[in-house]
Formats: C-alpha cells, structure tokens, sequence
C-alpha cells in the first residue's frame, strides 16, 4: 500500500492508523504549497486533488473516514475498531464523520473560501466565523463524544488518531486548547504512543 499525503493535514490520521496496524506501507509527500495536487501525475491517482488517498491491491481510496475504515477491517487483529459489534462500529463512523462533514469543514472556511463564495468581503467573513464554529465543535467532542481516556471510551480505535489530527489545527484556528481539557489531555495521550511518535518524527525529518 501506498500512503500519500501532506504535512499539516488529515491525512495524519491514516498515517497513524497503518503505523498502529503494523503493516507494510509506504508514504509518498504531495506537496500541496507547490500545487503537486493539481498535476497530471497525481489527478491520475486521486482526481478530487487532494490527500490522503491510499493506493491498495484493488484500487484506490479517497476520504478519511473510508480510508481509517479500511486499514481497521483489513487488519482486525490490531484491533483498531469494534468489528465485531455493528452498531459500536457506527459509533466509530459517526464520530468520524462528524469530524469529516462539519468540523474539518469548519475550519476549511478560513482558509478555502473560495470553495464557497467568490467575493473576497464574505471570505474574510467565513474567517472571523471560523473560531467560533471551531469552538463549538470542540466543545461537542468535549462534552459530548469523547467518553473516556479514548474517543470510545477505555478501547483505542481509528477514531483517536483523527481527533488527534483535528486538535493540532486548534490554535492556528484562534482555538485555546486549555479551553478544552478533556481534549488536551488526550492529545498528549496520543502524543505519546509510539506510532505517533514515529510518523510525526517522519514528518519532520
């Protein structure tokens, strides 16, 4: 499998997720500042022009949540979901859609509002909005979804590696993270697994 992605994006959630299920893999960066997901090479691979994508033995898959979905049923002894509980699975996928459909919308009107609008004074609208909104959201993760030391409570799944990813984007979205403890409290949980570890020391390197 092939993992491509870009620093800085929900695509670390993926990332994580194959580090935790222990299985061969390898990263390719698309460069989104140089515009690498707008050339031929990449549209060929993921026509939507974004990350992550994952490229398996039969084809290619696009969206987080999809992907995160995946990498748990393909390797089910790393235990990465509840499987075997169909509606403890949709739990799992609603959380991450909600993280998918509202929250990483939230914060994409800050930046891409051109996906939106196209007059520059409601740009800068969906700007000033855009800690507000991701505050609220927050705060229903706070006080409503996350139910323990994990997302689902004492079991580890695909949902703690994208929280994870969507709670590193707080302050550069004007978002305390002290605001919300329970959150910051698991992010520094993650911070320290070891597979966090790795693929963040990979970013960097």
């Amino acid at each position: 499998m092939k993992l491509y992605y870009w620093p800085g994006t929900c695509a670390l959630a993926p990332h994580i997720a194959l580090e935790e299920a222990g299985v061969a893999y390898t990263a390719e960066r698309i460069d989104l500042k140089a515009g690498q997901q707008g050339s031929a090479d990449y549209l060929a691979v993921n026509p939507k022009g974004r990350v992550p994508a994952l490229a398996t033995a039969r084809g290619i898959l696009t969206e987080t949540p999809a992907i995160l979905a995946f990498i748990a049923q393909s390797f089910p002894a790393a235990r990465l979901a509840p499987l075997d509980d169909p509606f403890a699975f949709a739990q799992v996928q609603s959380f991450n859609s909600y993280i998918c459909s509202t929250l990483h919308v939230a914060h994409a009107h800050r930046h891409r509002g051109a996906r939106w609008a196209s007059d520059e004074s409601s740009f800068e609208d969906m700007r000033r909005k855009a800690p507000e909104n991701m505050a609220a959201c927050f705060s229903m993760i706070e006080r409503m979804m996350l139910r323990g030391p994990w997302v689902m409570g004492d079991d580890y799944t695909i949902c703690d590696p994208y929280l994870f990813t969507v709670a590193r984007w707080m302050e550069s979205d004007s978002v305390r993270p002290s605001d919300f403890p329970a959150i910051e409290a698991h992010t520094k949980r993650m911070s320290e697994r070891p597979a966090v570890r790795k693929v963040l020391a990979a970013y960097t390197a």
